[in-house]
């Protein structure tokens, strides 16, 4: 426990010391959060009617961003299972960062969940033997406990590499690999249980599709790791780590793989409204525009959410352009747009739209919502940024720790 302590104050040093740069990079995230919370005190004081979201669309930006971020929490798997699974050491040594985007994005998930919710200091219901979270009958309640286990494991996790590192040791092996082996199914579980939520509800048959949370997943894996690509890119030019181009290239090879499946399910689901034209083709008309409702206006939205996919996926799939790496950031920006569009836009408001009454409800993000949800996604870079400065300092700075990964137990020297 002592030394433990002693873990924790020195990490504490290592994020109050930086750079200039550092410190303006935290300046600005900071202004954004104070400027996410003057916007939740508005809502929190006045109600959820200062957002736009109303009776026929009851889920908006919020859900849409909570959405697209479980599957940038599951997207580590794409890091840790060539890592610890086929133990293919340039990306073992860069697995860590894909745990703490994990943990990052989870805890954003819990904040758009809490500032969704009308009143959240009810949320209290929602704890084992304190409330009655209803659990296993509700969905919610399975995705509190998937997403709880997860955010644990990968806590567990980098906590763990992070202290060993510290002491200037690899990381237990027969501690963590159980516990990395675990976070896969996890990392299924927490997108499958999100996709459920949707699809569950009968009345949306928008959602009400088998192939919902395949086609969540494959998403995820396309999303996420293009944040890592460019994150990594990032961070090698501003810290001590250590990244390959052939981990990155690999990592792209991974998304095209995943981008494929990803369009081909896509294409499933259009054939099948398209070529039945039963009643619920009315959502994907109101996507796309045209047919009963002649203009919408979230259309430009979904083509451009399908024509950044296929023009990312083009990019990945042909060697030259997956190599290089300007086209390989031009795709990796082009599939997280895709993607967080697909996510927000074309799958929330169309499944609202038109209500279970009939009625047309052209929902837009207030401001209220556009302000709180930048100060969740400053609080969530600030974290990222503080858990990568511990990274640094205590494991990419050591060329030891990072040049041989046997999880053994020896004491550096």
């Amino acid at each position: 426990m002592r030394d433990f302590l002693g873990f924790m104050r020195e990490s504490f040093r290592v994020v109050v010391k930086g750079r200039p740069a550092y410190y303006a990079w935290l300046g600005f995230l900071i202004v954004l959060v104070g400027i996410g919370a003057d916007a939740y005190v508005d809502q929190f004081k006045h109600g959820l009617v200062r957002t736009s979201m109303r009776d026929q669309v009851s889920w908006g930006f919020y859900i849409g961003n909570f959405t697209f971020l479980v599957g940038v929490a599951a997207a580590a798997v794409v890091l840790v299972i060539p890592a610890y699974v086929y133990d293919w050491k340039p990306i073992k040594e860069i697995a860590l960062i894909g745990e703490l985007l994990a943990i990052t994005a989870i805890i954003m998930c819990i904040m758009f969940v809490t500032v969704d919710v009308g009143n959240p200091q009810r949320i209290w219901h929602m704890i084992p033997f304190l409330g009655r979270p209803n659990f296993p009958d509700s969905l919610l309640a399975w995705d509190v406990v998937v997403l709880s286990l997860y955010l644990t494991l990968n806590l567990v996790i980098a906590t763990h590499i992070l202290y060993r590192s510290h002491k200037n040791r690899h990381y237990n092996k027969r501690f963590a690999v159980p516990l990395i082996m675990a976070s896969i199914p996890a990392a299924v579980g927490i997108h499958t249980v999100t996709a459920f939520l949707f699809a569950g509800l009968p009345a949306r048959s928008y959602w009400n599709a088998a192939i919902l949370a395949p086609r969540f997943l494959t998403s995820a894996f396309c999303s996420g790791p293009a944040i890592i690509l460019v994150l990594l890119q990032i961070l090698r030019r501003t810290t001590r780590l250590k990244v390959t181009n052939e981990a990155l290239f690999k990592i792209a090879e991974l998304m095209a793989y995943a981008m494929f499946i990803n369009l081909f399910l896509f294409g499933a689901e259009v054939f099948r409204d398209f070529y039945s034209s039963t009643h619920e083709i009315i959502q994907v008309e109101y996507l796309f525009g045209g047919g009963h409702y002649g203009h919408s206006p979230i259309a430009p939205y979904g083509w451009a959410a399908l024509l950044s996919s296929v023009a990312a996926f083009l990019l990945f799939l042909i060697p030259k352009t997956r190599k290089n790496l300007v086209t390989l950031n031009i795709g990796a920006v082009l599939i997280y747009a895709g993607v967080y569009i697909e996510k927000g836009v074309a799958l929330v408001i169309p499944g609202f739209t038109p209500s279970t009454l009939g009625e047309v409800y052209h929902y837009a993000p207030s401001s209220i919502e556009l302000r709180v949800s930048m100060g969740i996604f400053g609080i969530g870079a600030i974290l990222f940024t503080l858990m990568v400065s511990v990274a640094t300092k205590f494991l990419f700075a050591n060329p030891k720790l990072q040049s041989d990964h046997d999880g053994s137990e020896r004491v550096l020297s």
